[in-house]
């Protein structure tokens, strides 16, 4: 994808309206329009990267401390008790927009369940043939 076809392109550097909670040279932070709870906010770079892989070190350096300054006015302004900070990679992981972006989402006492999985079970020796796949991709 071309940046100047990607909407996060666009939302992030002020070509498409949004409501910005954060903005600095770099980022953009907005308001989802399709929120999973109250305050659902998304980090956008203002550079284009399809995912976590194609990042800088110097953006990755930067996204959780500002995930964690987002999350402490969430949880100061909306009274939430706590916040998940989601990032996808991959159609098969959920992201739908090719542009690297963070999901701040405020979770409520009493609230729905989002963010869960069932754990699963693993052999100590897959877990051994696991842990050597990836450790010899490194």
């Amino acid at each position: 994808m071309r940046e100047d076809d990607c909407i996060f392109c666009k939302i992030a550097n002020g070509g498409i309206p949004s409501e910005t909670i954060y903005e600095d040279d770099m980022f953009r932070v907005i308001l989802d329009l399709g929120p999973a709870s109250k305050g659902h906010a998304l980090i956008l770079p203002k550079q284009h990267y399809r995912d976590i892989c194609d990042l800088d070190e110097e953006t990755a350096a930067k996204v959780l401390p500002l995930a964690a300054k987002i999350g402490v006015a969430m949880k100061k302004a909306l009274g939430c008790s706590g916040f998940n900070v989601v990032q996808n990679n991959g159609k098969e992981a959920g992201q739908t927009v090719f542009h690297f972006h963070v999901h701040l989402i405020p979770r409520y006492e009493e609230g729905p369940v989002m963010v869960s999985w069932m754990p699963g079970k693993v052999s100590p020796e897959e877990l051994a043939q696991t842990g050597a796949a990836i450790r010899s991709a490194l």
